[in-house]
């Protein structure tokens, strides 16, 4: 498939469809965000019509399809908080598989055969592979919550799909998603928040509480766990990028989203304190159960199949365009509690 195309985005509205959507827009194609905006916001869809609706109403989904001439479906739409998945495991099946199995099904009625799938690092669970080993996609597969048992059962449907229907499909999975758009228009507005870089942005401007290091005794450099962070706009020029790669003779394709480098909990907090100007508040606390000393992509597969590679993923750049977004947000998360931001 080539020249412009007519994209549904499911789940358009949330942070990273919404970034996608507009990295669909800039590339030349027509993005159709379609999104119950339980967890989206009306405000972030900005380069093309929005349609409300939910991913399990398939003919809802079908009528969307046909209505807009629809080329390809890359799919965000999903349950994504692991906590949650703990405690209502139940949704992030019904959600994540369901909604999954709808639009597969709304796709084969309506005669599309493009998807790109937003996965995640989830999959891989608690890899052996050594404590700072990147991890590739020849990994075994063994997610250790609900949240990551959904996306996997997901991919593996997706796959069955490739092989019975000759649907081409790319799984994306991320590993960790941050930063805001460079122009302000978009970024990050989870209510409520459960991400390091924003959590630690509000912490530092005064907005929210100190800031909890779960760990400290990893066996990483300075004990605190590391992560692979993925600047929000690298991971929607990869979607883009998906819409035209090889799937393979079995037409399906996973490949890593990270940067190959990781960086520490206490690496975010000092990169943080200096885009602010001032010390972020924390206190230290205990592991959580389940935390990996370390979880960082081997990139290769999506370098190689996508042409992709990170570009703007640099923690400078990531925490700039974090705490920009944070001081002057667009929609969302406004100044909590009547405090104002430190300038």
């Amino acid at each position: 498939m080539s020249g412009s195309r007519r994209v549904l985005v499911t789940g358009g509205a949330g942070y990273i469809g919404s970034h996608t959507a507009k990295a669909l827009a800039a590339a030349g194609h027509v993005p159709v965000v379609f999104d119950d905006l339980s967890n989206g916001h009306a405000e972030a869809v900005r380069w093309g019509p929005l349609v409300v609706g939910d991913v399990r109403d398939r003919a809802a989904l079908e009528r969307c399809m046909r209505t807009h001439r629809i080329d390809a479906v890359i799919n965000f739409a999903g349950l994504i908080e692991v906590g949650r998945s703990m405690t209502e495991p139940a949704a992030f099946w019904d959600v994540n598989l369901g909604g999954m199995a709808t639009i597969l099904d709304a796709m084969r009625a309506a005669g599309v055969e493009r998807l790109v799938f937003s996965s995640t690092a989830a999959v891989y669970g608690q890899p052996d592979v050594g404590s700072l080993a990147p991890l590739r996609e020849t990994l075994p597969t063994l997610p250790i919550n609900p949240y990551g048992d959904s996306k996997l059962a997901a991919e593996r449907l997706i796959a069955a799909s490739a092989r019975a229907y000759g649907l081409k499909a790319v799984a994306l999975r991320y590993f960790n998603a941050c930063g805001a758009d460079p122009d302000g228009e978009i970024g990050e507005a989870h209510e409520p928040e459960s991400h390091l870089i924003p959590l630690a942005v509000e912490a530092a401007l005064g907005l929210g509480p100190a800031l909890t290091v779960f760990g400290t005794d990893f066996p990483t450099l300075d004990g605190s766990c590391v992560r692979d962070y993925v600047h929000v706009c690298d991971l929607a020029r990869a979607h883009v990028l998906a819409l035209s790669a090889e799937c393979g003779p079995q037409g399906f394709l996973a490949a890593n989203l990270g940067t190959g480098r990781g960086a520490s909990v206490l690496e975010i907090v000092e990169a943080v304190g200096r885009a602010v100007g001032r010390a972020v508040p924390h206190t230290f606390g205990a592991r959580r159960a389940g935390d990996p000393a370390s979880l960082v992509a081997d990139p290769g597969r999506a370098r190689d199949a996508l042409g992709w590679t990170a570009a703007c993923s640099d923690l400078e750049t990531i925490v700039g365009s974090a705490v920009a977004w944070r001081r002057a947000p667009a929609f969302g998360r406004r100044l909590l509690g009547g405090l104002k931001a430190v300038a």
